[in-house]
């Protein structure tokens, strides 16, 4: 019953290693900042019921077979593998923008895989999905909802479009241009792609009306729609048309936050880890938000830090460009190396060869951009 017992919990932490580690980080701040009514004080409530309804309304549309279709439009009309290539890694760069880095990996990694195994490229695999792992979690920096920890800062700092915008579209630019230049540099080869099935939309009404629950959502991240209604618009209307969806919410990400928000709230109150994280970020946000993201990953490096800096634009710029480097950076980029696991004559040790290299090179390159922006 014991080892029984030890091989589930060994198993949940593997699935869900950010979720035990922030729930263990809250559980000792607690004995050191006994739990009080403050607590309610420390969690941002926004953030929460913003993330609820986003990953409810992309789920719903990513059942409802749009990004299928509209990544077979795509691709039916690539001739040659470096055009092949482009598309593949400019589909999760430019969609994470609306439905999250991790969703977008979810989505396209597997539909790479295949496709690269209908042309007899499997051996682009690795450096195919490194380049999309790359996109997703920079082109998500574009948008207030393209990733946690943007979404989370966005909310503290009180921004308005307009400014994150003018912050992060040259970073996301830059980004751009560089995926483009990697994924057009192999060699072109001539290729067919063929789908043995059409994707086909599966349910356009349900659509349309997640079309308007995203365009809700979007009016509360601009500040236009009170977040408790929009929560409310948006149960009501799972619980009228789709039920069955509110179960596949991913909660462990709701749970993380309330956890860290625990934990950075004690820690808050802690004088002397209060003038050590302080003294770091005067020092520089940008560079302290890279280095903890690269240990922490940075959707909790941006809950931890955001209370002890007033400098947006270098938390922003530091866990967005964090995200890159190491392979726990951005826990997305764990979703697709165990999509490529998962994939015919697969190697885990080149994968890690071949990420490390390019997202060396690309924190680099976005770091001194951003010290220049």
């Amino acid at each position: 019953m014991n080892e029984k017992k030890s091989f589930a919990l060994w198993a949940f932490f593997k699935k869900e290693p950010v979720l035990v580690i922030s729930a263990l980080c809250a559980l000792l701040s607690m004995l050191l900042v006994p739990p009080s009514a403050a607590y309610l004080d420390y969690i941002d409530w926004k953030v929460l019921a913003l993330l609820f309804c986003l990953m409810s309304v992309v789920a719903g549309v990513q059942e409802c077979g749009l990004f299928d279709r509209l990544g077979q439009q795509l691709l039916s009309r690539c001739t040659g593998m470096r055009l092949l290539r482009l598309v593949l890694v400019l589909l999760p760069f430019f969609t994470s923008m609306l439905i999250t880095n991790d969703v977008a990996l979810i989505t396209f990694v597997p539909f790479a895989i295949s496709v690269l195994g209908l042309v007899g490229r499997l051996d682009e695999c690795i450096f195919v999905v490194v380049l999309q792992t790359v996109a997703a979690n920079l082109g998500s920096m574009a948008t207030p909802v393209g990733n946690p920890q943007s979404l989370f800062l966005y909310n503290y700092y009180g921004l308005t479009a307009g400014r994150f915008f003018w912050w992060m579209l040259p970073l996301a630019g830059l980004s751009l241009v560089g995926l483009a230049a990697a994924a057009l540099a192999g060699k072109d080869r001539p290729i067919s792609v063929r789908f043995e099935q059409t994707a086909a939309l599966k349910n356009a009404r349900l659509l349309g009306l997640f079309a308007v629950l995203f365009v809700v959502c979007m009016l509360c991240v601009l500040h236009v729609v009170d977040y408790r209604l929009m929560l409310a618009v948006v149960l009501a209307a799972l619980l009228v048309f789709d039920r069955p969806l509110i179960a596949k919410v991913d909660y462990s990400l709701l749970l993380t936050f309330v956890c860290f928000f625990v934990f950075s709230g004690n820690l808050g109150g802690m004088e002397a880890v209060r003038s050590l994280l302080t003294d770091l970020l005067e020092r520089s946000t940008l560079f302290t938000s890279i280095l903890a993201s690269q240990v922490v990953s940075n959707v909790p490096a941006a809950v931890l830090l955001a209370g002890f800096t007033s400098d947006a634009r270098g938390m922003l710029m530091g866990t967005n460009v964090g995200g890159l480097g190491t392979i726990i950076a951005s826990l997305a980029s764990l979703i697709s190396f165990k999509y490529y696991l998962r994939s015919p004559g697969a190697n885990a040790g080149r994968y890690m060869a071949v990420f490390t290299a390019v997202n060396l090179i690309g924190l680099a390159a976005l770091t001194a951009a951003a010290c220049l922006l």
